[in-house]
């Protein structure tokens, strides 16, 4: 009896543990009827209890089936909705417009009120970047520039209409190679270079278009992503190289136009003066002959600045001795320096006695610059000429104790005509343009030259060169 007891019971709480997949544990105990039960009663018995169990499974199983459907029915919606237009498009009545208000407070609730969360955050950066794109293209398109992207592959990503219209391109390049719509070895080297993540200096270049263009080019690299690009940027120059060429070439006629008659007034001058055949007061002809001398000197001057302007010198590499450089300075400045009780003091360091440049160059350089220091350096002081290297840059100083020059001038003393002074320039007799010679002439090199403050009053000019073996 007992054993048919235990047996009941038993089958009972085994029919009625399917429900605890969705109702938790249930533990219930039913007191069998009075007497002994036959085998066949206990298994109508269990029979009845897994039918009864099985059919309330599949009520609650439907039932929640249903709830859970319509819940994920309802973020896939959400999702399709976010996937095809942004929120700003819709309201806050929307029926989907916010999940997490019809999805309960349980996990699938959370869910959904995450995901509507992370979906507002896309939402809204989306929108930024939407934004950023728009004003982009409108900065691209109200360029005078002509802007061209391109991948690690060379293809063009964007191109706005400023590029398009200088390279004659009517079809929209994006997608092809930019080698099809512009040929040219140096911007082929510059986007190279700029792929390796290099910086290149902006240089001029010139397209075989129709009339020809000549075009200031410059590219830099980027990266987004792991992914390298490079952005070309072209801006039409034409207009303004040919005013130059024009400015250049006026200037070295009339330069040349000045220099005969020139010479003849400064030699009849000359001649008169020596030989004595003025009778009077001799201080006019020196006068002509001072005058004569200086506008000798600035014609000159402008025809040496037309011919670098032109790129017409030739660059001669060679080993120069600085000791050799400074000692012919020396000696030819030396009528200057000895009226002004000046002393010219040389150092140069062993590691710059020798420096690879155009001889000729350098001193013209030199000369300009320790001329200078000796028109404005006061009298009884000493000019200081230094050579160092660290093996990759030769510097070349010229030091003085002179007025020294304001900060607001360091910039501009090399610009054509500028004076710091003009009143106290023009009675020394300069003609504005040495130390734009001297600029050039260090260009010429792929140097630099500046001027700093010295200690104690004055001015020092350094020519730095690129150390060559």
């Amino acid at each position: 009896m007992k054993l048919q007891t235990r047996f009941f019971v038993t089958a009972v709480a085994v029919a009625l543990l399917s429900l605890a997949v969705s109702w938790g544990l249930l533990v219930a105990a039913v007191r069998p009827p009075s007497g002994s039960l036959s085998a066949g009663e206990v298994t109508a018995a269990v029979a009845a209890g897994l039918l009864v169990a099985l059919c309330a499974a599949f009520v609650i199983a439907r039932a929640t089936s249903r709830t859970l459907g319509q819940r994920l029915d309802a973020i896939a919606e959400r999702a399709r909705r976010q996937a095809a237009e942004p929120q700003s498009s819709r309201g806050p009545d929307d029926p989907v417009h916010d999940v997490g208000r019809d999805t309960g407070d349980d996990e699938l609730g959370r869910v959904a009120h995450a995901f509507d969360q992370v979906a507002g955050a896309l939402n809204r950066r989306v929108e930024e970047l939407s934004a950023q794109q728009t004003h982009t293209a409108a900065i691209l398109e109200g360029m005078v520039e002509g802007v061209l992207v391109l991948d690690d592959l060379g293809r063009v990503q964007t191109a706005n209409p400023s590029v398009m219209s200088m390279l004659g391109v009517d079809d929209e390049p994006a997608g092809s190679h930019y080698l099809e719509w512009i040929r040219h070895p140096e911007i082929t080297r510059m986007i190279t270079a700029a792929l390796r993540g290099e910086r290149t200096a902006p240089c001029d270049v010139t397209l075989n278009t129709t009339p020809p263009q000549v075009l200031l080019a410059g590219a830099r690299p980027f990266t987004v992503e792991s992914q390298r690009g490079v952005a070309l940027v072209l801006h039409n120059v034409t207009e303004e190289r040919h005013a130059d060429h024009i400015r250049q070439d006026f200037v070295a006629n009339v330069s040349h136009e000045l220099r005969t008659p020139l010479t003849a007034i400064r030699g009849s001058v000359e001649a008169l003066l020596d030989e004595g055949l003025l009778e009077g007061d001799p201080r006019f002809l020196s006068i002509i002959a001072r005058n004569s001398a200086r506008m000798e000197r600035l014609v000159s001057d402008l025809l040496r600045l037309a011919r670098l302007d032109a790129r017409q010198e030739v660059l001669g590499l060679t080993s120069c001795s600085m000791e050799s450089v400074f000692g012919a300075i020396r000696d030819e400045l030396e009528p200057m320096s000895v009226a002004k009780r000046q002393r010219v003091d040389t150092s140069v360091q062993d590691a710059a006695a020798h420096v690879q440049a155009d001889p000729v160059k350098l001193h013209d350089a030199l000369h300009n610059l320790v001329e200078n220091a000796i028109a404005y350096a006061p009298e009884d002081s000493v000019i200081e000429l230094t050579a160092v290297s660290d093996g990759v840059v030769d510097s070349l100083s010229v030091a003085d104790r002179g007025p020294g020059i304001p900060d607001a001038d360091r910039v501009r003393v090399f610009e054509r005509f500028y004076r710091v002074d003009a009143a106290r320039s023009r009675q020394k007799g300069g003609t504005g343009l040495g130390l734009s010679i001297v600029k050039h002439l260090v260009g010429l090199h792929g140097g630099t030259v500046r001027v700093t403050h010295r200690d104690g009053g004055g001015s020092i000019f350094t020519i730095a060169l690129p150390h060559r073996e």
